[in-house]
């Protein structure tokens, strides 16, 4: 679909400029009590110069982007949608299946449902387990020669954001090789090599509700030679389709709800708070448009829900396992939050998480059996955000204001000026109520730790330029001394 004129992006009807055509923004993207649905696009949003989007947060700046491109799968969503992977398999031309999931829940019920009805649908297939918790370049390796020899014409997913960003990768360097991991990955880190046009069909089928890999061109990756995590995007790995069955997550512990709960709410408050598509420069390829592009209307609308789905289910679906509606809305919210933040970006969230993971000593979390050290990635990103909305607000009050309301901060009496600490306050108090770690102190980290936190997360050039604040080595390191303790 292609859209050319001016839409709002904060909310109300408006008049496309010279076109006469109505344009409504929705409140809400989806029916909140239970979604169901099937979608599938890829769209180009063009502006003509002069116009703007009706909100002054998306202003034209001179040489800055006039357009933006969105890219989401099909996408199913209901209880028991699982049954649908051998047709939807089948849909996508599949015979023979490369079938990703990780050792644990190769033994779940979930799994065992995927592949009955790939059994059913007359599908063959064989099975790649073997992925590490936190998605990994030695996963890739062994998922790439796993593709490589498997003479496979489509590739299913079930897990957690892993799972599904290993699938991405392995069939990335399964299919093209390339002498060395990072050859894919844009510069300064890798070569900027350029990708394939296209890779196998992808199912993706989550099991948590945190991520959104679903529904995004990402895969995060940790580089164990430089231990951290950096990001390989390009459109090439989106899924075809996404098959989001929410009665996954009745049987995931009480802190996997809680981490990947706050990776749902960050990415839709970093998105929603990133800095404008017109304040990025104007790409004269198109095709050469990067997919963290910065705030637009489209991931406005999906944060926008999904910020309400955060503040409204969050505390309660960690809270019981038996609360079937809190946990359904935040599958829901997670994929939401991945179609946002997989067409702008996230920010410093996400960016200060990595000096964290790639830092850590000693420290393990209940509800994951893993050894230390570990930290879940959505803990990692909560850890300093709080700090990270006090520091950003001051170049948007407004939108954090907005951000701040839809996650059901307490803004009586409050203003616009306030949005910062208001924010702030609303994270620290889900943190509490959810039994997170109170600040990076909790993980083991303090004062003396700040300056390498502050030099492993600067690596992250992109996300950090996606905030909507300009932000520095001393602001970072002022930002991790910020977050040691709440």
């Amino acid at each position: 679909m292609i859209y050319s004129g001016q839409q709002c992006a904060c909310a109300g009807m408006t008049t496309c400029a010279g076109m006469k055509i109505r344009v409504g923004v929705l409140q809400r993207s989806y029916p909140r009590n239970y979604p169901s649905l099937s979608a599938g696009a890829r769209i180009a949003v063009i502006l003509y110069p002069g116009l703007t989007m009706g909100c002054q947060y998306f202003d034209p700046c001179d040489n800055g982007a006039d357009s933006f491109t969105i890219a989401i799968p099909q996408y199913t969503f209901g209880r028991g949608c699982l049954r649908e992977a051998g047709a939807r398999a089948v849909g996508l031309g599949m015979t023979r299946v490369g079938l990703f999931t990780d050792p644990f829940l190769r033994q779940s019920a979930y799994f065992a449902t995927v592949l009955e009805s790939l059994k059913q649908a007359g599908i063959d297939f064989a099975v790649f387990d073997e992925i590490t918790i936190e998605a990994d370049d030695a996963s890739v390796e062994r998922g790439a020669a796993f593709v490589a020899a498997g003479n496979f014409d489509g590739v299913v997913s079930v897990g957690g954001g892993s799972v599904m960003d290993v699938a991405k990768a392995s069939m990335l360097y399964g299919l093209h090789p390339s002498d060395d991991i990072l050859d894919y990955f844009a510069p300064p880190l890798g070569a900027g090599r350029a990708m394939p046009r296209r890779l196998l069909p992808h199912l993706a089928c989550p099991t948590t509700s945190g991520t959104g890999s679903e529904c995004t061109s990402i895969s995060v990756l940790r580089i164990n030679r430089m231990a951290t995590k950096f990001v390989l995007a390009n459109p090439v790995l989106l899924p075809q389709e996404a098959l989001v069955d929410p009665a996954c997550s009745d049987t995931l512990p009480a802190m996997v709800v809680a981490s990947t709960g706050f990776d749902l709410l960050c990415h839709a408050l970093e998105c929603f708070t990133a800095k404008a598509y017109t304040r990025w420069d104007k790409q004269e390829d198109p095709l050469k448009r990067p997919l963290i592009q910065g705030a637009n209307p489209w991931s406005d609308l999906a944060a926008r829900q999904a910020l309400e789905i955060a503040g409204e289910y969050l505390q309660r679906g960690v809270a019981s396992a038996a609360d079937h509606e809190a946990r359904d809305q935040l599958m829901w919210g997670a994929s939401l939050a991945g179609m946002a933040f997989g067409n702008s970006g996230t920010h410093l969230g996400h960016a200060l998480s990595y000096g964290v993971t790639h830092l850590m000593q000693d420290v393990t979390t209940t509800g994951y059996s893993v050894e230390s050290p570990f930290v879940p990635h959505g803990i990692s990103v909560m850890l300093s955000a709080p700090a990270i909305f006090r520091y950003t607000a001051a170049a948007a009050p407004e939108r954090h204001f907005e951000a701040a309301n839809l996650l059901q901060c307490d803004l009586q009496g409050a203003g616009v000026d306030d949005s910062g600490e208001a924010l702030a306050g609303r994270l620290i108090g889900l943190m509490q109520k959810t039994g997170a770690p109170n600040g990076l102190g909790g993980v083991g980290f303090g004062p003396a730790d700040v300056p390498a936190l502050a030099a492993s997360s600067a690596r992250q050039v992109r996300a950090i330029a996606n905030s909507p604040r300009a932000t520095n080595l001393v602001d970072i390191e002022n930002i991790y001394a910020a977050a040691i303790s709440y």
